[in-house]
Formats: C-alpha cells, sequence, structure tokens
C-alpha cells in the first residue's frame, strides 16, 4: 500500500534536483499536498499562494510562458470549482503546459462531505480543448506520469486521492500517455476503470474469476487522450462493458466509452455517483455505499452478465 500523493510528491522532488526549471506552486496545502520536504529543500523552486487557487493558476501560467515548468498542486475540489476559468483561459485556451495536481479527489475527504468531494473533473475538463486529464491508479503510475508531465507540451490535470493504495504495478511498468494498460485479460465481460477504482476491479475480477467468469480490466489513467483504439479491441470481443470510477455517472469515464461505443453492438452498463450528494464517511464506506468497491463491482458485472 502507497499513497499516490507521496509517490507524486517524491518523484517531483527528485526530478526538481536535477531541473532547476521545475516550479511547485501551492495553495496553503503542503501539508494536503505532502510537499514539505520539497519546500524546505528547494524554497527558491517554490510558490506559496496562501488559500489563492486563481491566482495560483494564473501565477503558474506566467511562470510557464516565461519557460518554467509548473506543478500547480492542491484539493481537486477546489481547482476544479473556484478556478475553473483560470485552467479555462489561463490554462487550455493560452495553451499553456502547466500540470495542475489535485489531490483528495473523488470522495477521499469523506467526512468532510459534498463540499470536498469533487465528482465533477472529468465532465467539466474534458469540454476545455487541448486539456490533457490523468487519474493514476497506483503509486508506479504516478511515478511515471510525474517523470513524463515535466515535460509535457500541453496543460494537464492529474488528479490523486489521500490514503495509501495497493500496489497494482512494479517497476516495470510500461505506461505511455495516450494508452490504457491491460492489468487482466478475459472473454466473458470488459471492465473499464480509472483510479483508484482500478484496484477494485482487478479485485472483483479475481473474485468473478473464481466462479467461472473471466474479465478483462482495463486501467484508464490516461483519460483524455483517449485510448480508443484498446477499448474497441476488447468490447467487441467480449459484447459487454462495465465501467467504474469515483465520479458522477454523467460526464466521467463512463460516458466516453458510452459516446465511443454508441454506434457498436456493445452494452455499456455505468458505475458511478448517482443523481445525490456522497453521505458522510470514509472513502471505503463511501465507495460501499454506491457500490464501486469490488463486493459491488462483482455483484454489478454478475447483474450485468443476466441481461
Amino acid at each position: 500500500m502507497k499513497d499516490c500523493r507521496k509517490a507524486f510528491t517524491s518523484r517531483l522532488l527528485e526530478t526538481a534536483r536535477e531541473d532547476k526549471d521545475i516550479i511547485a506552486v501551492t495553495t496553503d496545502a503542503r501539508g494536503s499536498v505532502t510537499l514539505g520536504d520539497f519546500s524546505k529543500e528547494l524554497p527558491a523552486q517554490f510558490v506559496e499562494c496562501g488559500i489563492a487557487e486563481q491566482d495560483a493558476v494564473g501565477i503558474s501560467a506566467g511562470l510557464a510562458h516565461s519557460g518554467k515548468k509548473e506543478f500547480c498542486c492542491g484539493p481537486a475540489c477546489f481547482y476544479v470549482a473556484r478556478s475553473l476559468e483560470q485552467m479555462k483561459v489561463d490554462l487550455a485556451y493560452s495553451k499553456m503546459p502547466v500540470t495542475v495536481v489535485g489531490v483528495s479527489g473523488g470522495f477521499a475527504y469523506g467526512a468532510l462531505g459534498a463540499t470536498h468531494h469533487s465528482m465533477h473533473d472529468i465532465a467539466v475538463l474534458r469540454c476545455f480543448p487541448g486539456m490533457s486529464i490523468f487519474i493514476p491508479s497506483d503509486a508506479a503510475v504516478t511515478e511515471r506520469l510525474t517523470t513524463l508531465l515535466a515535460d509535457y507540451p500541453k496543460p494537464a490535470y492529474m488528479r490523486v486521492g489521500r490514503g495509501a493504495v495497493p500496489e497494482i504495478y512494479g517497476e516495470g511498468l510500461e505506461f505511455e500517455i495516450g494508452r490504457a494498460i491491460v492489468a487482466r485479460e478475459g472473454a466473458d465481460l470488459t471492465i473499464a476503470a480509472t483510479g483508484e477504482a482500478v484496484a477494485h476491479a482487478i479485485e472483483a475480477a479475481g473474485n468473478l474469476a473464481a466462479e467461472g467468469i473471466n474479465a478483462t480490466v482495463l486501467d484508464y489513467s490516461c483519460i483524455v487522450p483517449f485510448d480508443s483504439a484498446t477499448l474497441r479491441k476488447y468490447a467487441l470481443a467480449s459484447g459487454k462493458v462495465l465501467t467504474v470510477e469515483e465520479h458522477s455517472r454523467w460526464g466521467g469515464l463512463g460516458a466516453i466509452i458510452a459516446e465511443e461505443l454508441g454506434e457498436e453492438p456493445v452494452a455499456v452498463r455505468v458505475l458511478g455517483v448517482p443523481d445525490e450528494n456522497a453521505p458522510h464517511g470514509t472513502s471505503a464506506q463511501i465507495a460501499h455505499y454506491f457500490g464501486l468497491d469490488a463486493e459491488g463491482i462483482a455483484a454489478s458485472a454478475k447483474d450485468f452478465l443476466k441481461k
């Protein structure tokens, strides 16, 4: 088990030691992001904006325009709400190569409630031309993404959770921007997941296999640009796709997949957060409540296969 946010800051510090153009910008969130070591060791490459997300995005855009490599970091719920206009205009429209890192995304803030949950980030940001979207599934993917994003020529958004998640992949991970990871293969069903839901999907697939149901699990740690080719390969072979995400059922990964397969003979079922605010509780409790843990995914898969 390893925190994706700690994997991000560890790799960022390692990379920034060698590349003095890398700048970390935050909004009174060095503790939440785990940027403490970075700010102490590389103070000249660290900008603290206070609780001012709009300013942070604008400052990051200006620094990027000056040739710096920006990672603008803080709670996902604020960056994809309070500073949404700046992400749209200063980054996407202006084509500034800034990576906004939203920590504690989805319902990771748990007991703080709907004001601190971010269930709309994929839906909103994928409408901004040129904006890339990443929700890494484990620490290894997060580390690899951080390395790639240091020299990424486009604006990007990377969402990570808050707590430790299972380590799915080892050091030999082959991850490319624009490609889904085939985490498991099976002929009966295709399960497409993103972020922390990937580990739950893999566990669910293992439980289904014990009952004679073999499922492919596609890890969409990279959502935009979207890997349509891999989806179509497995979706057309199995005929059914179950999508899983810590996001609203509308506008997220499930919606993208439904749009991609709209003219194909493939059934799609979307698992996500319905039209309601998530209850207060731990991430695990909320995932169970919405059927987004391994137990819920397996139950939905078996019901889906009966249709």
